[in-house]
């Protein structure tokens, strides 16, 4: 048994002696000193103390063991080293050691404790814990609505965003991947325009051989009109693609957003920003939905201000302007989030408007020079009301012509295949009576004509 200073006895194997003396005074180290200091009573006291952070000190006819723990460190220490960085000691600490003497790691001689399933282990310096995925909570899925919700989710991550920014950058992105069918939209109506006088006069041709029932002079209206769309490259559907594309991409990200929020993500709790730092909930001074609704109204003003001196135009202006107004008491509780998204929508499409209508872009964009037309050579603008009668007018007319076109079909299969049908009023297989000796000539029955397809 050999003395041990400040800790007690433990008992040195001799091989291990003899090792530590035949290495030499003169080349024996202190190793690890920045975990094993020498002075501190908040090392020397306390409880148990995991086997790696041991240090073991040999001498000649001794075996020191000496306790500290890894993670508590003195005041004058805080801030100024790092685990595994060498600390030099200071006088009082250098004689307090008469000889050096080598110093070995318990952690190379015990093997490493595995931690017990189910612990935690908090690391000082990370922080609060990693926040879960969206696909971790039930979200990002692979449907329109989980992919507008993963473009979110890495633009956070990834780049670091608040959730804010993340949506204000994804409203981008998206609405850059949709500009050009938008544009590919402004060259159709613009192409519609330039030719409507010819494409009206084909169409009256077409209505007026529709109305008086001649199949044929309709058939070769509409083939007529069909070859004159494709000569000029004109395709009326195409002015309607950028309408279809933004009402699903609107509609994605609004219920998106709203399941983030009424989940909700707790991450999007902090991600706001002023006086809505919450985007998870709604808008405490309304001031959002206000402006929205505002920035709405301009867009659709806007949009059609070119075109105000047609009629029907004029009306759909007027009751897509009031829609927004009478949806506004109904946004009231919806959460800021989805103002974030409705808003920034918003403020890109006067951006687009506002780029659209001049004319180094336009030219640069290919779009074509808008032709102005003489009031009589367009169609009669007789107002949203009276077009929609004519219209139910000729759809009704058009189900008629239909209908007879099904029974002629009809009556003919049945020619085909029926014995034939009676058409005299008597049998001219038969020998008629001679009644040449009467005075009073025969009298044939009378039977009116009935059309056969009527």
């Amino acid at each position: 048994m050999n003395k041990v200073q400040g800790l007690g006895l433990l008992d040195a194997p001799p091989h291990l002696e003899q090792l530590v003396m035949s290495q030499g005074k003169e080349q024996a180290s202190r190793l690890d000193l920045a975990q094993c200091p020498l002075e501190g009573p908040a090392f020397l006291k306390g409880g148990h103390h995991p086997p790696e952070d041991r240090m073991l000190e040999f001498k000649p006819g001794a075996l020191q063991r000496q306790t500290h723990s890894s993670t508590i460190l003195p005041t004058w220490l805080h801030g100024r080293t790092q685990q595994g960085t060498p600390l030099a000691l200071g006088s009082r600490a250098q004689s307090t050691a008469a000889a050096s003497t080598p110093v070995l790691s318990a952690a190379s001689l015990v093997p490493p404790v595995t931690p017990i399933p189910g612990t935690e282990l908090a690391v000082p310096g990370l922080g609060p814990e990693l926040e879960l995925s969206l696909s971790e909570l039930g979200l990002a899925s692979y449907t329109p609505v989980g992919l507008i919700q993963t473009l979110l989710e890495s633009l956070h991550v990834h780049l670091g965003l608040p959730w804010w920014g993340a949506i204000v950058a994804g409203t981008v992105v998206v609405r850059c991947l949709v500009f050009p069918l938008i544009v590919k939209g402004q060259r159709e109506a613009v192409k519609i325009n330039n030719h409507m006088p010819q494409i009206t006069r084909l169409t009256n041709v077409m209505n007026e051989a529709r109305c008086s029932g001649n199949q044929f002079e309709f058939n070769r209206a509409y083939m007529t009109l069909m070859t004159y769309r494709k000569d000029n490259n004109i395709n009326p559907m195409y002015g309607f693609v950028p309408a279809f594309v933004q009402a699903p991409v609107f509609i994605s990200f609004f219920i998106a957003l709203r399941e983030m929020t009424d989940l909700p993500v707790p991450s999007m709790q902090s991600g706001g920003l002023a006086w809505f730092p919450d985007l998870t909930i709604a808008d405490p001074f309304y001031i959002l939905p206000l402006v929205a609704t505002g920035s709405a109204m301009t867009v659709m003003q806007l949009a059609t201000e070119g075109d105000m001196n047609n009629p029907n135009l004029k009306l759909m202006t007027r009751v897509f302007s009031v829609v927004p107004l009478i949806i506004l008491p109904f946004t009231f509780k919806l959460s800021t989030a989805v103002f974030t998204y409705w808003l920034t929508s918003n403020t890109l499409s006067l951006v687009q408007v506002g780029l659209l209508r001049l004319p180094v872009v336009r030219t640069w964009l290919r779009i074509p020079q808008r032709v102005e037309h003489k009031p009589n050579l367009l169609p009669k603008r007789e107002g949203f009301f009276k077009n929609l009668k004519t219209g139910w007018k000729n759809a009704a007319l058009a189900q008629k012509m239909e209908e007879r076109e099904q029974r002629i079909k009809n009556r003919l299969a049945l020619a085909a295949k029926a014995p034939l049908r009676q058409t005299f009023s008597y049998n001219p297989l038969k020998p008629q009576e001679d009644q040449t000796g009467s005075n009073t000539p025969t009298k044939q029955p009378e039977r009116p004509w009935r059309n056969p397809f009527a």
